[in-house]
């Protein structure tokens, strides 16, 4: 800023001003007339505006902004509550299911209907030996035992020819996948496959929290059909 032809200002910066308002709020209430006086250009169109004004409309924006966030906060809490019900349902399907056996089919059906899903399988291994031949327990390749085995969370991302995209059957190739590791006591018994001919429904940047839940409770129904836990019937 510049000083020149008032000495009784030299060296007097724009901090300096700013400051000496900010420590000094009595100045406009001796000097009140500046609040009207003082113009400023809009920041919308070429008009001036008094600093009464401008204060106004920045009060309306930052009041409009407060609004928007209380929208979308509303929005997500909407969002949440809906996606809590639907895993609700599931999960109450799943316990309700008493003959083990049918367990699996239960589980990927109920995934598709609650949340729309286009395509849902899965594949065990280990099971007890009354499910041995069901569709479920199919033989599958070591490669396949031994990805499940190795994920610490679920994999998301394009179809990049998985063996597990054969599992979910139907006429639409499915162009992203999510891949669920199911584990008892610490070891991998299954692999719980999501499909999507929409190659933006999973991808790798997405979080995967929800389908860590969705393995961990697909992880405790399906259990009943390793050894030793019985054939689940009348429970």
């Amino acid at each position: 800023m510049s000083n020149q032809g008032n000495p009784g200002t030299e060296g007097i910066t724009e901090q300096d001003i700013a400051d000496f308002l900010l420590n000094n709020p009595s100045f406009f209430e001796r000097h009140a007339e500046l609040l009207a006086n003082v113009q400023l250009s809009h920041p919308h169109n070429q008009r001036t505006v008094s600093l009464q004004e401008r204060q106004a409309e920045m009060l309306r924006e930052k009041i409009k902004g407060l609004e928007f966030k209380i929208i979308e906060m509303i929005r997500n809490g909407q969002e949440n509550v809906a996606i809590a019900d639907r895993l609700h349902r599931w999960t109450l399907a799943l316990m309700l299911t008493q003959d083990a056996a049918a367990v699996p089919e239960v589980l990927t059906r109920e995934l598709r209907h609650q949340f729309m899903i286009p395509a849902a399988g899965l594949r065990l291994w280990g099971v007890g030996e009354a499910h041995a031949q069901a569709d479920f327990a199919q033989a599958c390749s070591a490669d396949v035992r031994s990805f499940a085995g190795s994920l610490s969370q679920p994999y998301c991302g394009v179809n990049s020819g998985f063996e597990a995209a054969n599992w979910l059957g139907g006429d639409q190739d499915m162009a992203s996948l999510a891949l669920i590791p199911l584990k008892h006591l610490g070891s991998s018994f299954g692999l719980l496959v999501l499909g999507s001919p929409d190659p933006t429904r999973y991808t790798a940047e997405m979080g995967t929290e929800f389908l860590a839940r969705i393995g961990e409770i697909a992880s405790a129904g399906l259990a009943r059909l390793l050894p030793g836990a019985g054939d689940g019937a009348g429970a």
